[in-house]
């Protein structure tokens, strides 16, 4: 309908409002009311075309990642009073998304030989205070160069990557490198669960004996069950989505990449939904845990 108001406007000094109207079926009192209404329209599509502006440099400084919900999070932090549908309707009316997260292959190779630790998890991905509960897992970056491993430790009471290692390989040295940084500025508790799949890295001899030092505790998921691990498993998914799925030059530049992901956006700049503490990134969510903890 505003098209066709919009050709009476352009059309009127040639032809009348009245014969245009009656031409195309539209009374002459809508006609007069959008018009009446054009700086009310403009004013909106303005303030419209700044918050899209604002959404857009917000959407960029994600890394092109952020969708609705962390947008519209992020606005309410900035100080910007703004009503989430618009925001998704400014969003989807200039084609800006967000990341989604696809698929991976499982590294997961079990060692038919050891004895598994039982599960203390129980797929109960939460903590109530962080250094208590770490899940790791392992993954593989393509490069030109072969494959660059990642091990990571995740404190599932902040969501921080606590620890991580890169390598050539994926022998048990690569997890227990992992889990030396996690204990260093993890601030991990007295008897901290660690839990992971039941690859061969994380049942092998130097493993355990690392834990046995570290005086944590093991805790292994099922076989063939993503679901025991499934908050590590998430954080894969979410990384290989947000740098991108692809095959880089070498193993140094994913080196880099990998290391400008973990500590300068995800633990200090990318948000999350804590159910307690609203939207936070991981080091925020530490930060509050501690005030909590000292109040």
């Amino acid at each position: 309908m505003n098209e066709t108001y919009a050709f009476i406007e352009a059309e009127k000094t040639t032809h009348g409002v009245a014969f245009l109207c009656r031409l195309l079926n539209v009374a002459r009192s809508s006609f007069y009311a959008w018009q009446a209404a054009a700086k009310a329209r403009a004013a909106r599509q303005a303030a419209d075309e700044a918050l899209a502006h604002e959404i857009t440099v917000i959407h960029v400084a994600s890394r092109h990642t952020y969708g609705v919900p962390r947008i519209h999070a992020e606005l309410r932090c900035l100080g910007r009073a703004v009503n989430r549908k618009r925001v998704a309707r400014v969003m989807r009316e200039r084609g800006i998304q967000g990341a989604h997260c696809r698929r991976r292959r499982s590294l997961t190779r079990p060692d038919k030989k050891a004895r598994p630790a039982p599960d203390l998890i129980g797929r109960d991905f939460h903590a109530e205070r962080p250094g208590t509960k770490l899940v790791g897992d392992i993954t593989c970056l393509p490069t030109a160069e072969g494959r660059l491993y990642l091990a990571c430790w995740l404190d599932l009471a902040t969501r921080e990557i606590v620890g991580y290692a890169m390598a050539a390989h994926h022998r048990a040295s690569l997890v227990v490198d992992a889990l030396r940084m996690a204990h260093g500025r993890g601030g991990l508790q007295p008897g901290c669960i660690t839990h992971s799949d039941r690859g061969s890295e994380y049942t092998s001899a130097e493993f355990r004996s690392e834990i046995r030092e570290l005086g944590l505790r093991q805790s292994c998921g099922r076989t063939g069950s993503c679901f025991d691990n499934a908050a590590a498993e998430s954080f894969w998914a979410l990384l290989k989505e947000e740098i991108g799925t692809r095959t880089w030059a070498d193993r140094a530049t994913t080196r880099a990449e990998v290391f400008a992901f973990i500590e300068a956006f995800y633990n200090r700049r990318r948000l999350r939904k804590h159910k307690v503490f609203g939207y936070l990134t991981p080091a925020e969510t530490r930060q509050r845990h501690q005030h909590t903890l000292a109040a």
